[in-house]
């Protein structure tokens, strides 16, 4: 019949090298709106079917083309289903098999207008005697309803196939559109997530930070040098804040330097419970069960601190020299922890032995210049020159946060006085065992057991007295000596290293904060 000369292949051209993706015995045949999904026994039946196939392009050239269809067309339908387009890719690929049916059907159309065009023309040549239309170049006369038919059923193939795309569009925007919700959604998740983090690290980064195989103990995955860098860097974060601090507090006092100086002046010569008579004798606390031991530490003490550093075989290594000042330690260790006893030598002008001690004795100074300090809560009132501290430090990771419950006293030595010394005092802080008193965040904070000795010395320059000396008179020789124990566990070159670099950077910032404070008041002797 002659609807075969608008016969189209559409698929698995094995002649032309396009075989079909899967199936090398499979080909499709399409006519108008229908589609043949055929197979051959083998592949050369199909190659025969091809030929046959392609004999009709050669014989009509002007009303077939060629086209292939994609794999993908269902063997139900002709309509890519919503389930198929779950997958984008897949739906592109619809997509296209679309637009190549749209362009296989606009060649049909091409050649069918052009029919019927050649048609209407030779209507206008036709004889009176009715003979036979002659559509030249030997062409037989066509079926005009045949023609209609035929130019109608592709038309809506066309329209069909474009719902299809529209169709096809949708699901894709679709599916964009519910992938975009689903990424403002994990966005929105992912920034409230991050915002509880950040404050959970905020609230916690001097307390407690989760992750026990990063933090401190004898079985952490840290290695010891991540472990140094960790701790620096947390100490360092202190040291910058401490530095904010006083520049806050100096433009604070400098907005006020009208009213400053007379209420210094008032509150250093009132200095409360320090202007008793027998402050720094000890007489008050003699009667507290714990004056026993503060009298024999502090006796051993003083004299361990007087007991030179020279070469004569006690262990002690220079670790630091910094012109007036010197540092020496002895390495130690008790059960694996590090315990090296530190002894300082340092030398400031300008400040008593009494200011000095002053200032780091008495508790409402001591955030000032101590600023790894949390917290100081005083649990022990024995007597004015005499107090139990409980101090909680600042959590510094991976390191576990500590506490130290000691007790401290005030002195003044009357006897032994260094040849030359005004005058000589001592504050001395020994850990103290008190079962009320438990470390602090019981299970997360570790306590620390210390003996520390400052002994200071004040000297005259020669024909001054208390009386007469300025400032500029005073110098002030100072000892400072210390064993800690910081419990728990950390790397003991990681705490030597610490050691060697803090400790100076301590000294020097105490001597510093005392300077500071003592520089325009009176003398305290």
């Amino acid at each position: 019949m002659h609807y075969r000369r608008r016969v189209v292949w559409l698929a698995g051209d094995g002649v032309d090298g396009l075989s079909h993706e899967f199936d090398e015995c499979r080909f499709d045949v399409s006519i108008g709106q229908n589609v043949w999904y055929l197979r051959a026994e083998n592949p050369e039946d199909k190659r025969n079917w091809i030929e046959v196939l392609q004999s009709y392009k050669t014989d009509y050239p002007e009303t077939v083309s060629l086209r292939r269809h994609g794999s993908t067309i269902s063997l139900q339908s002709n309509t890519l289903s919503t389930a198929s387009g779950s997958s984008l890719k897949r739906v592109s690929r619809g997509l296209r098999e679309k637009m190549h049916e749209i362009e296989t059907y606009r060649d049909i159309l091409y050649g069918q207008i052009e029919t019927l065009q050649r048609y209407f023309d030779v209507l206008h040549q036709k004889n009176e005697d009715n003979t036979p239309l002659d559509l030249g170049d030997g062409l037989r006369p066509i079926d005009f309803k045949g023609e209609a038919i035929t130019f109608r059923e592709t038309t809506a193939g066309v329209i069909t196939t474009l719902q299809h795309c529209l169709d096809i569009i949708s699901q894709k925007e679709e599916s964009f559109k519910k992938k975009l919700d689903r990424e403002v959604d994990r966005r929105k998740k992912a920034e409230e997530q991050y915002r509880i983090c950040k404050e959970e690290l905020s609230k916690n980064r001097n307390s407690t930070i989760p992750g026990p195989d990063l933090e401190e103990g004898p079985h952490s995955t840290i290695p010891e040098d991540e472990f140094f860098d960790a701790v620096e860097t947390g100490l360092d974060k202190i040291e910058e804040d401490r530095q904010l601090r006083v520049r806050l507090k100096f433009q604070s006092q400098q907005s006020q330097i009208s009213t400053t100086s007379s209420v210094i002046i008032n509150q250093e010569t009132d200095d409360g419970n320090q202007q008793s008579e027998d402050f720094g004798t000890g007489a008050q606390a003699r009667t507290h069960k714990l004056w026993p031991e503060i009298d024999k530490i502090c006796t051993e003490q003083l004299y361990q601190a007087r007991q030179g550093v020279g070469d004569s075989g006690n262990g002690w290594q220079l670790f630091a020299d910094e012109g007036e000042m010197k540092m020496y330690r002895r390495e130690e260790e008790v059960d694996g922890m590090v315990i090296d006893p530190l002894k300082s030598c340092h030398v400031v002008k300008g400040v008593t032995a009494r200011e000095m001690c002053h200032y780091f004795f008495d508790p409402a100074y001591r955030n000032d210049w101590e600023t790894t300090l949390e917290d100081v809560q005083i649990v022990d009132n024995v007597a004015p020159d005499t107090l139990v501290f409980l101090q909680t430090y600042k959590r510094i990771w991976p390191a576990s946060q500590r506490d130290a419950l000691f007790w401290s006293h005030m002195r003044k030595i009357t006897d032994n006085l260094d040849h030359g010394a005004h005058d000589v005092w001592v504050v001395c802080n020994h850990s103290n065992q008190n079962e009320e008193y438990p470390p602090a965040n019981q299970g997360k904070c570790v306590r620390i057991y210390l003996t520390v000795i400052l002994v200071c010395q004040t000297y005259l320059t020669p024909g001054k007295d208390s009386k007469t000396a300025t400032r500029d008179d005073l110098t002030c020789k100072i000892t400072y000596c210390s064993t800690v124990n910081p419990g728990g566990w950390a790397p003991a070159t990681v705490l030597r290293a610490i050691y060697k670099k803090e400790y100076p950077k301590f000294l020097k910032r105490f001597t510093g904060y005392v300077l500071d404070q003592c520089k325009n008041k009176p003398i305290m002797y």
